[in-house]
């Protein structure tokens, strides 16, 4: 969300000041930094309210002031992971008689213990504390207070808030009785009280769908964009964690990438390519500072390399299949073909896969370089083919983005989210898999990289 967040003023009506549940789902963009998800509070005053936020330690935090005292609720377990989704189930009842059950947390089912709180033990609310939640804003994606900021980057969706019900886990998700995986209720039965929402649902983004009087959440600070990467079909993006040196900047949730002055070095995406399908996937040039050229952006497929050190895609490491902004391929790092003049900032490279022949396409705008034809099978018209040196990686190549020499190129990713950063796709073009939404005409028997491309 950047520095985009939601907001709402509340009413004075509340079903309970004692009970109640949130629900969520997340996917992180970045880590290592305190981001608040959700802010209840006295807008005026600032001296209540009941908070959920990240940890710059990657833990979970509860919150709650009533003018006087602080509690926090700090988790044991790390949220580390950028690539998937989290559901986070709070659960606030001061009417239970047993303490340990008035503040519970769930991530994915799962009831997490909270550690410490501020150096200490995680000290429960006394009996029946009240809090008092009248007419107070609620805000999602930033720290409210006198001064906002810790702003959340990230997705999230499905965001219920249910006043005066403490609801378990399994209302709003439940375990895959295949897969073993915790997945998403998307028509769970919740009642929301007086004060109670239900936002970010399919494409809904800010409308109150909880059938209350309480008022509709507003956009500010920027604009909230839509994307199908979602709890039951989670898209690639760039992985922050598979960075071969500390110089990207991702936003956006990491579909967005730059690169300041650095050393030669690639970034890996949070999905690899299974060796039975077909892939397609886009990127826009968005532009460039410090004078760089685009012949120094490079992007197209890799294996993961054991080397640590910072690497680059036209050396011939990592078995790699790119392209550079000035049309030359590079297959391991072996010039294979220049194809076509610089590409400007507002191009749409076209990528595509196939991994069932080993066969790596590039496009242009929607028109296949080298007169392409992804369809063409094991023929492979106009295909570059990877030489998968690495066979401890039996042949599984993962998206990449790289730079050859210092940049500042930054470029966008549409893996079938939709858009290119915050502005959606002008006109999608076919795509008979029905999975993600792009610019371009997917070819014939390619579908998008997501959980369900995956099994396609």
């Amino acid at each position: 969300m950047a520095n985009t967040y939601i907001s709402r003023a509340a009413t004075g009506n509340v079903t309970s000041d004692k009970t109640w549940t949130f629900s969520f789902w997340l996917k992180r963009g970045d880590l290592n930094r305190t981001q608040t998800i959700f802010m209840h509070e006295n807008a005026a005053s600032h001296n209540e309210k009941f908070q959920l936020e990240l940890q710059s330690d990657n833990t979970f935090r509860v919150s709650v002031y009533d003018g006087s005292t602080e509690f926090n609720y700090d988790t044991n377990m790390l949220f580390r992971d950028t690539s998937g989704w989290y559901n986070v189930v709070v659960r606030w009842d001061t009417t239970q008689s047993t303490s340990t059950d008035r503040v519970r947390i769930y991530v994915n089912g799962s009831q997490i213990t909270f550690d410490n709180a501020n150096g200490s033990t995680a000290t429960m609310p006394n009996q029946n504390f009240a809090l008092d939640l009248g007419e107070k804003i609620m805000v999602w994606g930033r720290y409210q207070a006198s001064s906002p900021g810790a702003y959340f980057n990230g997705s999230l969706s499905y965001c219920q808030y249910a006043d005066g019900q403490s609801y378990a886990p399994t209302t709003f998700g439940s375990i895959d009785s295949v897969t073993g995986q915790w997945k998403i209720n998307t028509n769970a039965t919740v009642t929301y009280g007086d004060n109670g929402f239900f936002i970010l649902k399919n494409g809904n983004r800010v409308i109150n769908d909880a059938g209350n009087s309480s008022g509709n959440f507003a956009v500010s600070g920027g604009t909230l964009t839509n994307t199908e990467d979602c709890p039951d079909n989670v898209f690639a993006t760039m992985n922050p964690l598979d960075n071969y040196y500390p110089n990207f900047n991702l936003a956006y949730g990491n579909t967005s990438v730059g690169a300041g002055n650095g050393p030669r070095t690639y970034l890996l995406a949070t999905m690899g390519l299974a060796p039975t399908g077909k892939y397609y996937w886009e990127i826009k040039l968005q532009g460039q500072s410090n004078g760089a050229s685009s012949n120094s952006v490079l992007f197209g497929i890799s294996q993961k390399s054991t080397d640590s050190t910072s690497e680059d895609l036209t050396d011939g490491v990592a078995s790699s299949t790119v392209i550079d902004g000035s049309g030359r391929v590079y297959v391991e790092g072996s010039l294979a073909g220049t194809f076509g003049s610089s590409y400007e900032p507002s191009t749409v490279m076209c990528l595509a896969y196939d991994a069932v022949n080993n066969k790596m396409y590039f496009g242009k705008d929607g028109t296949w370089l080298n007169s392409g034809d992804p369809t063409s099978g094991s023929t492979g018209t106009g295909a570059f083919t990877p030489t998968a040196t690495n066979g401890a990686y039996n042949n599984i190549y993962i998206p990449c983005w790289g730079v050859n020499y210092n940049s500042g190129y930054s470029v966008a990713f549409n893996f079938g989210n939709g858009s290119f950063n915050t502005s959606a796709v002008s006109s999608a073009g076919t795509n008979a898999s029905s999975n993600g939404i792009f610019e371009h005409d997917v070819p014939t028997g390619y579908t998008a990289l997501s959980t369900k491309g995956l099994n396609l």
